[in-house]
């Protein structure tokens, strides 16, 4: 059953530049997909129109039966909490210890502090850090602090997560590591899209790969 729904997607900005054009494709729940192509290819584009941070110029984006398109905007921020997002910059809050930055969307829904605290502690069990739960992000290497991010995305259970370039900025060996964590999550039925430029790395995982170049889907290869 698919989680993802793009039929006919386009995105114009200035009403000029064509990040995206009569883009189609379909995810299915439980796969892991990698999204690839050059800088400015429209990878980041299809994860903002995903997270509604942007609006389609023209098509319908469907994820787990909502229309994005046409969602209220009163509804985005309840659609949110039901997916994660892993971004390359971790956009962790330094003033705040590990524990508090990944409890940061359980607050925001009002869990109670008490369950808040065991789904926080699971999820940073699973990313290997509950020892450093109450570190400050500054302790922390960058393979550690894109643990943490990814500890915040999955804290609520989502059903769908997103990854920007989350292994940019990291060596071969730790982007090996986060890599695996993804497919932790998605080995539990999490349904995973990674944007990402690392061409050999996602080769190696045998993963479906979908190729855009300026804003077209040029190719579609199931995992070997």
């Amino acid at each position: 059953m698919a989680i993802i729904t793009f039929e006919h997607v386009g995105k114009r900005y200035g009403g000029r530049y064509e990040a995206l054009a009569d883009l189609n494709f379909t995810i299915d729940a439980g796969e892991m997909v990698f999204l690839t192509g050059h800088s400015g290819a429209g990878k980041s584009s299809v994860l903002k129109l995903l997270t509604c941070l942007e609006r389609p110029s023209r098509g319908r984006i469907i994820v787990g039966g909502r229309d994005l398109a046409s969602m209220r905007a009163a509804r985005i921020p309840f659609y949110r909490r039901q997916i994660g997002v892993v971004f390359q910059d971790h956009q962790l809050l330094f003033d705040r210890n590990v524990f508090d930055n990944v409890a940061m969307p359980l607050m925001i829904q009002g869990m109670h502090p008490r369950d808040a605290a065991r789904r926080v502690r699971a999820a940073l069990d699973k990313v290997g850090l509950l020892h450093r739960e109450r570190a400050l992000p500054i302790e922390l290497s960058g393979g550690e602090q894109q643990r943490v991010g990814i500890a915040r995305a999955v804290v609520n259970k989502p059903a769908l997560l997103l990854a920007d370039e989350p292994t940019g900025n990291l060596d071969p060996q730790l982007s090996a590591d986060i890599m695996r964590l993804f497919e932790d999550f998605n080995r539990i039925g999490t349904t995973v899209l990674l944007a990402s430029h690392d061409l050999a790395l996602i080769a190696r995982l045998r993963h479906r790969i979908m190729k855009l170049r300026d804003g077209r889907l040029i190719s579609d290869r199931e995992a070997s």
